[in-house]
């Protein structure tokens, strides 16, 4: 009677791996993959557009460019994983202004509905070019040029300039 019930158990777990393999390689055929609320794709059927940026970074002070500060979009609003603190924002792209503090930064969204997209622009090499305060900005496309050729679900470019001012930070701020 004790072999019997030992070889219903070790049948049954037989069943068990067999199918629980047998439903991942059709869940991995099918191309299922983990749900990802921080970067959504574009699909098909899905409109888009690209959404550009450009300008340059000065000191509001003495209005001279500042070279190596951070300018990026993000995906909007905070993300939090498990185990982690939410943070401010999630970096979605982002470019480096050049010697002159000129930059652009183009990346691909859904529609915006309110014409609004949050910049934010952060001083990443130290003491070098001067300390600077980050900041975020709500860059307005309402009145940005439209150029590119509408496509299918392709909506073209919005263009916009931004000069961007930051405040150098004194003392030990």
């Amino acid at each position: 009677m004790c072999n019997l019930n030992y070889l219903r158990m070790k049948i049954k777990r037989a069943f068990i791996k067999g199918t629980n393999w047998a439903l991942a390689g059709l869940i991995g055929l099918l191309g299922f993959t983990r749900c990802d609320l921080v970067s959504p794709r574009m699909e098909y059927g899905t409109p888009n557009a690209d959404y550009t940026v450009k300008g340059t970074v000065v000191d509001k002070t003495t209005r001279k460019p500042i070279p190596g500060i951070k300018v990026a979009y993000s995906w909007n609003g905070p993300v939090a994983e498990y185990g982690v603190q939410p943070t401010p924002y999630v970096e979605k792209s982002s470019v480096i202004t050049d010697v002159k503090g000129a930059y652009k930064l183009t990346d691909n969204f859904f529609p915006v509905e309110e014409k609004q997209i949050p910049v934010y622009v952060s001083d990443i090499d130290g003491q070098e070019n001067g300390l600077y305060s980050d900041t975020i900005l709500n860059v307005d496309f309402k009145n940005a040029i439209h150029t590119g050729k509408q496509k299918d679900w392709y909506d073209g470019e919005f263009t916009t300039t931004v000069n961007i001012e930051l405040t150098e930070q004194k003392g030990n701020e």
